[in-house]
């Protein structure tokens, strides 16, 4: 599959992704991603972003790549038994949080626990040694669950401009790699 054979549907984690970020970067290079929009980037709500984000899988008038980051993951993986079956053919999920650590903020918290059953689709995880939000070992845990292949980033942080990942043209090619691997 090449990028434009589906759409890809880009959803960002806590408060958004910033115009620097990786995700926003391949929003705006990428013809067929768009982004999933929440009602309040600051203010997740366990219920609706999933809700907001299987809507967008059914109006999407291609097959579906999902790009999640952060957040986004666990939204995703809520999401998994509300999407239109078979419309999915994809995900590319990229550092989990890990909501049952200690002192996780309250916000965040109403997305816990993060369901273990293994996703209908192909998926691939992108996992940092260096992740502050989720370590590598319960990110190995997340891609077991799920049944997504995963892939080690090294010492990466949370894969965000933060740690360094603006371009990301290392992201970029895997994306295109698991693209190419499915059907």
């Amino acid at each position: 599959m090449r990028s434009t054979d589906a759409c890809l549907l880009i959803v960002p984690g806590w408060q958004g992704s910033e115009p620097d970020h990786w995700q926003s970067r391949w929003e705006r290079s990428l013809s067929t991603a768009r982004r999933v929009e929440q009602a309040d980037w600051s203010r997740p709500d366990r219920h609706d972003w999933p809700r907001r984000l299987a809507a967008a899988v059914a109006q999407a008038d291609k097959p579906v790549v999902v790009v999640a980051h952060s957040l986004g993951v666990p939204t995703l993986v809520h999401a998994a038994p509300l999407l239109p079956p078979g419309k999915v053919k994809g995900a590319f999920l990229v550092a989990p949080p890990d909501l049952d650590r200690p002192r996780l903020d309250p916000l965040l918290a109403a997305f816990a626990p993060v369901p273990t059953h293994p996703l209908p689709f192909p998926s691939v995880l992108v996992a940092s040694r260096s992740d502050p939000f989720c370590t590598y070992e319960r990110a190995e845990g997340f891609a077991l669950d799920w049944g997504a292949a995963i892939v080690d980033a090294g010492d990466a942080g949370h894969i965000n401009p933060a740690a360094g990942f603006g371009p990301w043209p290392e992201g970029s090619m895997r994306l295109l790699g698991f693209l190419q691997s499915l059907k």
